[in-house]
């Protein structure tokens, strides 16, 4: 690292020390400036004059406000427009005080807006031009009066210019920081759904076929010894169960996978298309249900058709857990107008079992269930039914509301 840019890693860190040093070197140039005669018999000339004691000491005052231009900048540029001032009306030769008056103003400028960068500038050049023309020893004409003009309005001018320029730069930081969050918070809301929507199919995957595998093994139990060939059979309901669980969680879990594992299943998402596979697999599991379609022939979007398959296989497990072993479920799916209805009912308990039917706030099956309608922008009521059983009633949309929209106007798609 260059000695230049460790005193800026110095003076960066330490803002004091750096308006010290200024006023010092401000100091050192207004002292050798004074030297300066500027009306010699050749022109502008070094002579060995020494400047007077109230011209020192003006251009010590000036030099020492600086030191504090950052902490109280409209105090400093009193202090040395003030000190200016007295040097242009008393000094003769004049001493180069006015320099602190610049350097205070361009720090003025940099450090408030523009309208009061302008209102401070004009009175600042006003009053130190007016004292050095009007009550200076000099002819208003002079050029020492015209360089106060000018170099208190380069100095309000640069400072302008800094302060724009480090907006600018804090306003593209800021949208930069800002498009940052949004992209941050974007990418979390989709690792939300995301989580949340596998976790959905998890569920709905687990409790329906471990339910099976737990009312069969029951069976096989229960038979083993006094009905052998019927408890094969309970045991070959469970191997059947469990692959297909076994299947259907490969194929959630394969969605978990980066780039450059092995390929995840491609089998398509399951539909009311299975819905006679589903209804089987509770009907060998010894729950009897009784299905009903009028949706024959219609196409559903993806999302609703596993909507529909996933609402039905959760209440149906839902019967086989709560309602009791003799329980009766009804599966309708009927299409009307511009909806297909989903409506599971069972008869409660049959068998003088106690129920343990599915509370609105227990347990995650319902609430899956309504947050997978309200994905699709559909509506769902569940409740127990006058004179026992439950009741899950869904209503889902035939087509998206894309879909909808582009019929309504005929543009295509």
């Amino acid at each position: 690292m260059s000695t230049l840019a460790k005193a800026r890693c110095v003076f960066g860190a330490h803002p004091s020390a750096m308006d010290t040093a200024l006023a010092v070197a401000v100091l050192v140039c207004m002292v050798a400036g004074s030297f300066v005669d500027p009306h010699g018999p050749e022109g502008v000339n070094w002579s060995l004059r020494t400047p007077d004691a109230l011209s020192l000491a003006l251009m010590t005052a000036g030099a020492a406000a600086l030191a504090f231009r950052r902490r109280a900048p409209m105090a400093v540029l009193a202090v040395t427009g003030g000190v200016s001032v007295v040097e242009s009306v008393t000094g003769d030769p004049r001493a180069p005080v006015v320099m602190a008056a610049v350097i205070a103003l361009y720090t003025v400028a940099a450090s408030t807006d523009r309208p009061t960068t302008w209102r401070v500038g004009l009175l600042t050049m006003t009053v130190l031009t007016g004292a050095a023309m009007l009550a200076g020893p000099l002819p208003w004409y002079a050029q020492e009066n015209l360089a106060v003009f000018a170099w208190t309005g380069i100095g309000a001018t640069a400072g302008d210019a800094v302060r724009s320029r480090r907006a600018f730069v804090q306003a593209i930081r800021d949208r930069a920081e800002k498009a940052e969050r949004t992209r941050e918070e974007e990418a979390r809301r989709r690792v939300a759904e995301e989580r949340l929507r596998i976790a959905r199919d998890l569920h709905d995957v687990v409790a329906h076929h471990i339910a099976l595998v737990n009312v069969q093994a029951g069976v096989a139990s229960h038979v083993m010894d006094k009905r052998p060939d019927q408890a094969k059979e309970a045991l070959a309901h469970v191997r059947e169960a469990s692959r297909s669980a076994l299947d259907e969680l490969r194929a959630t879990v394969g969605l978990l996978r980066q780039s450059g594992d092995p390929e995840a299943p491609t089998e398509p998402a399951p539909g009311l298309a299975r819905l006679d596979e589903l209804v089987g697999t509770f009907q060998h599991a010894g729950l009897r249900v009784e299905l009903a379609r009028t949706d024959q022939g219609t196409e559903l979007p993806a999302a609703v058709d596993l909507a529909a398959y996933r609402i039905i296989q959760e209440a149906l497990t839902n019967v086989q857990k709560h309602a009791g072993r003799q329980a009766k479920a009804e599966v309708s799916v009927v299409r009307v107008g511009p909806d297909i209805e989903v409506t599971v009912l069972d008869d409660g308990i049959a068998d003088g079992e106690a129920p343990d039917a599915p509370a609105e706030g227990g347990g995650h099956g319902l609430l899956g269930m309504r947050e997978r309608v309200t994905a699709v922008r559909g509506t769902l009521t569940t409740g127990p039914r006058y004179g026992g059983g439950f009741r899950v009633h869904a209503i889902l949309p035939v087509k998206s509301r894309t879909d909808a929209a582009t019929e309504a106007t005929g543009d295509p798609v």
